[in-house]
């Protein structure tokens, strides 16, 4: 009996360090050092001397993102690279602004699940799962939506007014992969037969993409 308790509670603790996001932290406080140039899962600590309140400060989503992209959103991150006490906590912000008609395009966040509150505006939201089921709403201020860890999501402002959300990640980098820039836009590019197998199209329509979702030249 004691041998079948402590396997089901081995296969439980696996599970449960394999679900789990960034990993917990060791001690109270690990202010990232990102001047260190280790190479570590996170970020190697700064000496505690030289932690001050800045390292846990960041007023960057107090005002609306300057918008000046085509598809009329911005995404303004308070992540461990804007706020270096964040390092270990397993915890971020970010601000998204729409344009009235503006779209978050469909993209996945492979680090971490997103909890978004809307701030002003209405918009229309969903994920599709694994099971290609998509589960959408509308929202309007004041509403809480969730897109599950790792599934694609996305956000559109239908409104004829501005919108913006505070989101919530459980990690420190939540990371971001936007579907159609990362198969059209990566480096190296991905083999234009995988993209017109891939899409059923061709070769004039994958350059096509390729060419209205590079980025501008300044």
């Amino acid at each position: 009996m004691a041998a079948m308790v402590s396997a089901y509670l081995f296969v439980f603790l696996a599970l449960f360090g394999m679900v789990a996001s960034d990993p917990d932290l060791l001690q109270d406080l690990c202010v990232a050092n990102k001047a260190a140039g280790i190479k570590v899962n996170g970020f190697p600590c700064k000496d505690e001397a030289n932690i001050t309140e800045a390292d846990f400060f960041f007023s960057g989503l107090a005002n609306p993102g300057a918008i000046n992209n085509s598809v009329g959103s911005v995404v303004s991150g308070a992540n461990v690279e804007k706020i270096p006490g964040l390092n270990t906590l397993g915890v971020s912000l970010a601000r998204i602004d729409y344009q009235p008609g503006g779209l978050n395009p469909p993209h996945t966040h492979p680090r971490a699940t997103e909890i978004i509150f809307v701030l002003e505006g209405e918009l229309d939201v969903g994920f599709i799962t694994t099971s290609n089921k998509l589960i959408a709403k509308s929202v309007k201020k004041g509403d809480v939506f969730v897109f599950p860890k790792g599934l694609v999501h996305f956000q559109k402002n239908n409104g004829d007014k501005p919108a913006s959300v505070i989101a919530g990640f459980n990690s420190q980098l939540p990371g971001t992969q936007s579907i159609a820039a990362t198969l059209f836009t990566s480096t190296p590019p991905v083999p234009d037969n995988v993209l017109t197998k891939a899409f059923q199209i061709g070769t004039k329509a994958v350059d096509k993409i390729k060419n209205k979702l590079a980025p501008k030249k300044s």
